[in-house]
């Protein structure tokens, strides 16, 4: 080796992180046009129209001979796409883990979500099966993705980059649903100018998402690169999951980490239900329409990347599990506040949209950092497969609730309010955690502020 050769190959590894690193972002960038656009805008008050007009004259409809209220549907599509997630995440981390082959079923899983949501161009009438059908794929493949996308984590970042990195990549998803928000609320507020009905626009909106989704993540299979482990023949299914058991029974053995999880589990299935929930709430028990929705749902966007960057900054003042612990008061907060908003009064219902945005971005950045630290070297896959479940893989108890509560009530009021207890327990188990010892029982170094 030439002293030219060497000296290419000491720069090389910083360069190759911040290369990997700006790549990673971009999954952020692709794949979060689905969360805003979809989930969050249109999915949830169009599905239920379609549910509506396939509904008998009691409101109901009747999959599978089983009477559900019509505007349940949606939450409880969410909660099935939750629980197919379960199944096929912890496979896919322990084959991860154990080839080292991320990148592949990254692309598979992206791309499944990516043709689910293009695929819902084609709901209209009264196709609410397809819908819900099409929607429990693409959260699935939403949620498989991201456990695989987290998990390059702890790879490409040292632990004192982790809390700006993370909060960067979510920064550049909040740029991206911001950014497609303002085209998907030119064309829906002109649809007319533009030739096309207003159902048509909806579905242009959820179909370009997943174009969206599929064209940039180009970037992120271009940049990320797999780390290869000695081959074991353990990429089989029947092996993965019983890594998955493993990795369950390694768990045991950091009950502080399992401590994290529980908590993060419970907060976030909160987090996660406001998200996709909201626009139900907004159009159905406040009585706002589309365009208030949309515009809300912009604010949001554009104040989720200021609050996930500046969340950032008091994270290395406060340390990340101060930060989230306020963010968390905010939330209980927002929740109880929502309760009580007036119907038709877009006003108030922008300035909780606003505090959304503040906590949104930084208390799913931070929580993602901070669980890098508490994942034993060589086990990322797997743990955050784990840490997915909690993130989307096991939200599926918020959406069940909230369904319920209006199927039992009649009431969007009752269904949003019976969310705070989320919190409320979240705080409490996350401020049980000793963090530096969980981050040292892992085996990682301990970061000066945590």
């Amino acid at each position: 080796m030439t002293a030219e050769t060497a000296g290419q190959d000491a720069r090389k590894p910083g360069h190759d992180r911040r290369r990997e690193q700006r790549g990673w972002y971009f999954y952020d960038f692709a794949c979060s046009v689905y969360s805003t656009s979809v989930l969050t805008v249109f999915i949830g008050p169009y599905l239920t129209s379609v549910a509506r007009a396939a509904a008998d004259a009691d409101g109901f409809v009747h999959p599978l001979g089983i009477p559900v209220r019509a505007g349940s549907v949606f939450a409880y599509a969410v909660s099935l796409s939750v629980v197919l997630a379960v199944l096929v995440m912890p496979v896919a981390g322990a084959v991860a883990d154990r080839t080292g082959r991320k990148k592949p079923l990254l692309a598979t899983a992206a791309y499944l979500g990516a043709a689910a949501t293009a695929g819902l161009f084609f709901l209209e009438g009264e196709r609410y099966l397809l819908g819900a059908f099409l929607l429990i794929v693409a959260n699935a493949s939403l949620a498989v993705s991201m456990a695989l996308y987290n998990a390059y984590l702890p790879q490409i970042a040292e632990p004192e980059e982790r809390d700006g990195v993370s909060s960067r990549g979510w920064a550049f998803g909040y740029t991206s649903g911001a950014l497609v928000l303002v085209l998907d609320l030119v064309l829906y507020t002109g649809h007319d100018s533009f030739g096309v009905s207003e159902s048509e626009a909806v579905r242009i909106c959820l179909a370009s998402a997943g174009l969206w989704w599929g064209a940039f993540t180009l970037v992120p299979l271009r940049r990320l690169r797999d780390r290869r482990v000695a081959p074991d023949g353990a990429g089989a299914v029947g092996s993965g999951w019983r890594q998955l058991w493993a990795t369950l029974a390694d768990m045991r053995r950091h009950p502080l980490t399992l401590s994290f999880l529980l908590a993060y589990l419970i907060y976030n299935d909160g987090v996660q239900t406001v998200i996709s929930q909201a626009s139900v709430y907004g159009s159905e028990e406040l009585g706002l329409d589309q365009t208030t929705l949309i515009t809300a749902v912009l604010l949001v966007q554009v104040l989720a990347v200021a609050g996930a960057l500046g969340m950032g900054r008091l994270a290395r003042s406060y340390g990340a599990k101060r930060t989230i612990l306020g963010s968390l008061a905010v939330w209980t907060l927002i929740l109880a506040a929502g309760y009580f908003l007036p119907a038709g009064a877009p006003v108030w219902f922008f300035a909780l949209a606003a505090a959304i945005g503040l906590v949104l971005g930084g208390s799913q950045a931070l929580s993602r950092s901070l669980f890098s630290h508490l994942v034993p070297r060589g086990k990322e896959a797997e743990y955050f497969s784990a840490y997915e479940m909690s993130d989307r893989g096991l939200s599926w108890l918020g959406p069940l609730v909230f369904g319920l509560a209006y199927q039992l009530t009649g009431s969007y009021r009752d269904a949003i309010v019976s969310l705070v207890v989320f919190f409320a327990l979240g705080f409490v188990l996350l401020a049980r955690v000793p963090v530096r010892r969980a981050v040292a029982a892992a085996g990682n170094p301990v970061p000066d502020r945590i």
